[in-house]
Parts: structure tokens; sequence; C-alpha cells
């Protein structure tokens, strides 16, 4: 018997139909033997509802009542399911993030885990029940309901995975498992029967929607096996773990991730002194604004260029923060634009194998397409290219490193 932790999102759960499937399932796992935790998230388009909801009353909703209106959507899905597996003669008993025991610190919006207490939940999995957990939330010390920020119940789940030292954390989604690239962009894109936490997080980082990525963040502290499949059909998905043994063997590349939501700012002639760097960037961040790829050259007479990037949601904030500071450094000129792409190659077999980067930028100069920037990593070489060559870049990658269905 095995202690599982099931998490099923929106799209998994956005009919009343699409809930008894889940049950089902869950049920059928239960009969098998197996203890199960359900971590759901709220039905499809139910938080974007809420949010729009508080958006016709204020312009700026406070936090706190944010988490409280939307912490309720995850709610009607576990009693939603919890009726549907009583319907199965299945005992389940819904959970909300305070009833078991997760405790977080006080960002509303965007909280962190900080401790479960699992006495309760052990409880109830010991007696043969199932435990249907609302995703997405749970109670600061004072006691007030907090979110963990979108996608945050695949953090739930991980995290309560940890916390029960469950033997397999699965997260339903609606595609089967974790692609060499986005099968919409390349249709013989391969399923990877499993891939390392470093490689996922890498992949989720540079733009791969399938998992958020805390929660691989926090599956990779913990050791936590990760699989990924789907709640529409059956099959294996595909499984994340610490082992990367025969992933350096048996494959150079793992996958080829990308970001359309790229902007690109550049700060031309900046005085090459030390302290530049964060003047420029300081300002960004103190506006709560990532950054990304960074660049910095010199360009003679005690000048430097700096060119950055950012969200393309950022694009025009952080334009106004660099032209104030720009003029404040007396730098020549401040220009940016919004039209570009990043194109990743991910893959642990890059440790033990040279001329990966050679091999990638020669596939694309043959295609003509010029590299704006280059970030590399242990595992990763990224590139900035115009977007109107983002998909012919992918598929060339994809084709290059023989990522295809039928090239294994």
């Amino acid at each position: 018997m095995s202690l599982l932790v099931q998490k099923y999102g929106g799209t998994s759960v956005g009919t009343v139909e699409r809930i008894q499937a889940v049950a089902e399932r869950v049920y059928k796992t239960a009969r098998d033997g197996h203890q199960v935790v359900v971590v759901v998230s709220a039905m499809s388009g139910e938080t974007n509802r809420l949010l729009s909801l508080a958006n016709e009353i204020s312009a700026r909703p406070i936090p706190r009542e944010i988490d409280v209106l939307v912490s309720t959507g995850e709610q009607v899905t576990t009693a939603l399911l919890c009726m549907a597996l009583a319907e199965l003669g299945q005992e389940a008993r819904s959970y909300t993030g305070s009833q078991a025991g997760i405790k977080t610190d006080d960002s509303h919006n965007k909280a962190r885990i900080t401790n479960i207490d699992t006495e309760a939940v052990m409880k109830d999995l010991q007696s043969g029940c199932v435990v249907v957990l609302a995703g997405f939330q749970g109670v600061n010390e004072a006691g007030e309901v907090t979110t963990l920020g979108r996608g945050g119940s695949d953090t739930s789940a991980v995290a309560m995975a940890a916390a029960l030292k469950a033997d397999e954390c699965q997260i339903y989604t609606d595609v089967d498992g974790v692609y060499t690239t986005d099968p919409r962009v390349v249709s013989d894109a391969r399923k990877l029967d499993r891939i390392t936490f470093e490689e996922m997080l890498e992949m989720a980082s540079l733009g791969s929607k399938v998992l958020q990525i805390r929660a691989v963040e926090f599956a990779g502290k913990y050791n936590v096996a990760l699989r990924v499949l789907s709640s529409f059909t059956e099959g294996e998905g595909t499984l994340i773990t610490l082992d990367e043994e025969d992933a350096v063997e048996q494959a150079l590349i793992s996958g080829i991730a990308f970001n359309r939501d790229e902007a690109q700012i550049t700060v031309r002639g900046v005085p090459d002194t030390p302290g530049i760097a964060f003047q420029i960037l300081g300002a960004v961040a103190d506006a709560n604004i990532e950054v990304d790829m960074i660049v910095q050259n010199i360009s003679g007479d005690n000048v430097t260029d700096f060119t950055f990037t950012v969200n393309r949601i950022d694009y025009d904030r952080v334009s106004e923060i660099v032209n104030t500071v720009a003029k404040e450094l007396g730098a020549a000129d401040v220009s940016g634009r919004s039209d570009i792409a990043k194109i990743s190659v991910v893959g642990v077999g890059m440790r033990s194998h040279a001329g990966i980067a050679s091999k990638m930028f020669q596939a694309l100069a043959k295609e003509q397409i010029n590299i704006l920037m280059i970030s590399t990593s242990e595992i990763k070489i990224s590139v900035v290219v115009d977007e109107k060559y983002l998909e012919l870049g992918v598929r060339t990658l994809h084709d290059e490193f023989d990522l295809a269905q039928n090239s294994q």
C-alpha cells in the first residue's frame, strides 16, 4: 500500500461531469489499497470570475480580502468532489488549508508555506478516508487566510506530499506528460518518460507551463517523486526525480523551452564605474520587477552599454524607470523593444558533452536567425531572437538535437 498525493487542476475539475470523472479515478486508486490525499484547484475560470467581482467593487482591492475571496473557489471543488466520492461509496472529507494545518508567512496573495501539521490528515487516512484538500491556500500565525499565488495548488500538493512522506505526488493536468517541446509548435515532439528536477526547473522557468516553478523547487528540495499525468487519458506520464545518471548517458538535450513574453531594454553610454549595474537594476528591483538576461559591453571612452530583458507586461513600467535613472547617470540614450522571444536548450547531458553551444548557434545561423543575446548555465543555453523567428528556431533546434518521436 502506497500513500499518494493526487493534484487536479482547474480544467480537470472544470464541470460537474469532470469532477465525477475525477471521483471515479480517486475511487479506483483507493480501492486498489492506496491511501489518497487529493489536492484540487478551483473550477476552471472560477478564480478569474471572483477577481473580476473584486475589481468591480474596487480598483485596488485589499490583499487580505482578496485571499478570503479567491480561497472559496477551491473550497467549492473540495465539497463537490467529496459528494461525488460519497455517491460511489467512498468515505471522503474536505479540508481547507487551515484545517489541514498548512501554516504560511504573512504575505497575502503570494504566501510561502512555513510548516504543515499533518496530524488531522493522517488520522483520516489511517481510518480509510480519502482526504480532499483545497489547494492554493493556508493560514498565517494570526489565523488569517492566505493564498500562495497563481498555480499555488501544485505547491500545496508537493508540500503535503513532503510533509506526509508520500510515495509519489501525481500532478493531473490537461496534458499527458512533459514533452521535448510544445507539441503545438513541433507536431512530433516526444513525451519524456522521465526528467530530472534540475531540467524540469529550468524548463518551467523558461516558459514551460506544465508545472509551477515553486512546486518543482519544493519537490527537488525535499526529494518528492513527482509524476505528471493526464486526467483525460490513461498513461504513465512523466516521472520527475533526482536521479540523473540515466539522463546523462541517454539524452544530450532533454527539451527545447521558449518564452514569447520577453522585452529588452538597452542603456547606452553609461559611465564605466563601479555600482552602475546596481543603480540601474536596483531601481527595477525596487519596483518588484524581475530581470532575466543581462549583458554589459564596454564600448570605449570609459563608457558601457547595458542590456537586459524583462517580462513583456513590465516593459512600459521598466522603460519609465530606466529613462529616469539614465538621466541621473548621464547616459547617452535608452532604447528597447518588445518583439523578441527566448529559446533555450536544456539537458543535464551538457555536463559531460562539449560543443552544444556551437551546434546550437550553427543550426540557427543556417536558418538566418540572428542571435541578439546569449545566456548559459551548467545545463541550459538560452538565446534571444526576433519573435518572428521563434517557431522556426524551436523546430530547427528540435531537429538538430534529434528530439522527435521517430528519432529515438
